[in-house]
């Protein structure tokens, strides 16, 4: 036992390794506050590891978005303040919300922290200044609650928390609020801060043009030269440099539920997917907003074409690939299939961010799955390669025993993306909104691709090219190039070695549905 502990009782030793392992970082302090009902997780786990680099040499501005009701505000603008108060007694901490009995709610709990459990970190509150929204410690630092439009005239803050400053979608849509938000940010937050004190700024995002947003176009994120650090937590992962270090299609984890529990968790966030439409989904969930004017298609037109499980024959069933380049991008893969009602149905989405030797895999099991008789791969990846990742794929499923030996390999059309994405995608909308295009499952990704496409935009979502080249594909529409002369294709036989005989006729139907 060391000096520092020779006096003490065992309890004692006990009870102050537990108060400094709770200055370690505000999840520690979050456990140490209450120990019965707080369980720091993963993605709070990460937070709070991120949350003890704010200071002098370290980070200055910190966004941190997540979805709703996974623990982020009790951390970020609850247990925070109060750890950061426990390591700079002297500091002025601000809280910033939408309204301002939000912002005096969140002080008025880290008030209660500071009355129940400020002592043994050296906290009392001053008897002269304990007012709900603004109250001191005695060391001189204490908290400031401010909402938006609030003044905080004569208040220096050392560091800021701003938590959910737009209320919701329809203030967030409006630009007067949104200018009135940013007013507020430039006019009355940051003017009273003092000189490097650092900023949280934590919410879920509404609109590409929120704070969070306008922030990152004016000052943009560290990752590109910046000044904010950008830590976004999806729901459900989709980039292979995940924060959490999750693989794509990985969920994430949430305060009532294990990290362990992967099923759980995953089918607490397809119960969440489910509930909300496209747009919500996106940016609540994701954290990833998408502008809507000007897009090729509406949301009430895109959710007026869902035909979910209805009776038709499948004249012809296909998958789509548009294949991902080396893996850094996003591989687009749909399947679906052409009705007796001459109408496409788009039936599966299994797009995702994966390499070359993956995309082709998943395209074969999808085949194999839904019994297509035809793959399209668009031509623009690998030239005339572009069958042979997909054949190669065929052959090891087939070898590892994924695909039976029996089942006849899919017919292959390579596509040519002749003109740009708006004018390719330009007849397919139009298609859709003829009522030849149906969705046959919910497929939310897909639907929020094609309701946020706006002409001109430099990104190139792989969702809608597979989809183009489905319905050009299977409505056979002017403007489908295919690989070669003839309209049948070339099919994964030839590609692999074996003539196939005859034409489309003679390929294999896959196992049928």
């Amino acid at each position: 036992m060391t000096t520092a502990y020779a006096d003490m009782t065992t309890d004692q030793v006990w009870a102050e390794r537990r108060r400094l392992a709770a200055l370690r970082d505000p999840a520690m302090m979050g456990r140490y506050l209450q120990p019965q009902h707080y369980y720091a997780r993963a993605h709070t786990k990460l937070i709070a590891d991120q949350l003890t680099r704010l200071g002098p040499g370290g980070l200055n501005r910190l966004m941190i978005f997540t979805p709703p009701q996974v623990g982020k505000s009790v951390l970020v603008s609850e247990q925070m303040p109060f750890w950061w108060l426990a390591k700079h007694p002297r500091d002025r901490v601000l809280i910033g919300s939408y309204a301002s009995s939000l912002a005096v709610r969140k002080s008025k709990a880290v008030r209660t922290k500071v009355e129940e459990h400020g002592a043994a970190f050296g906290l009392h509150l001053d008897p002269h200044d304990r007012g709900a929204a603004d109250w001191s410690l005695t060391t001189g630092g204490g908290v400031k609650a401010s909402g938006v439009n609030a003044a905080l005239t004569g208040f220096p803050g050392n560091i800021a928390v701003v938590d959910d400053p737009h209320k919701n979608r329809k203030d967030t849509e409006s630009k007067v609020m949104r200018d009135n938000v940013w007013s507020w940010w430039s006019s009355t937050v940051i003017t009273r801060l003092s000189p490097g004190a650092p900023v949280v700024l934590v919410q879920t995002r509404w609109h590409e043009d929120d704070l969070a947003g306008r922030l990152l176009r004016k000052e943009g994120n560290v990752k590109d030269g910046g000044r904010w650090t950008v830590i976004n937590l999806p729901a459900i992962a989709t980039d292979a440099n995940d924060p959490l270090g999750r693989e794509p299609g990985q969920p994430l984890s949430h305060p009532l539920i294990a990290d362990d529990d992967t099923e759980a968790l995953a089918a607490h966030w397809r119960d969440k997917r489910g509930s909300v439409d496209a747009r919500d989904w996106g940016a609540l969930y994701q954290g990833d907003p998408k502008p809507r004017e000007g897009a090729l298609l509406k949301q009430e037109q895109v959710e007026h074409q869902r035909h979910f499980g209805i009776e038709v024959g499948r004249l012809r069933r296909a998958v789509s690939v548009d294949p991902s380049g080396g893996g850094k991008d996003t591989a687009g893969i749909v399947a679906g299939f052409l009705g007796s009602d001459q109408k496409v149905y788009i039936t599966h989405d299994w797009t995702r961010v994966m390499p070359s030797t993956e995309w082709a895999r998943q395209v074969c099991l999808l085949a194999y799955e839904t019994g297509a008789q035809v793959i399209y791969v668009e031509k623009s990846y690998g030239g005339d390669l572009s069958i042979i990742p997909v054949a190669g794929a065929w052959d090891q499923l087939q070898n590892e025993g994924r695909i039976p030996r029996s089942a006849l390999k899919p017919w292959i059309e390579p596509k040519t993306a002749r003109s740009g994405k708006y004018v390719r995608a330009e007849p397919i909308a139009q298609a859709w909104l003829e009522d030849r295009v149906r969705t046959y499952a919910y497929m939310p990704e897909l639907e929020d691709e094609w309701e946020t496409y706006v002409p001109g935009a430099s990104e190139s979502p792989g969702r809608i090219d597979a989809s183009v080249y489905l319905v050009y594909g299977l409505l056979q529409l002017p403007g489908s190039e295919q690989h070669i002369g003839s309209a049948a294709g070339v099919s994964l036989q030839q590609a692999s070695g074996t003539q196939a005989p005859g034409g489309l006729g003679s390929i294999s139907l896959g196992r049928g549905r």
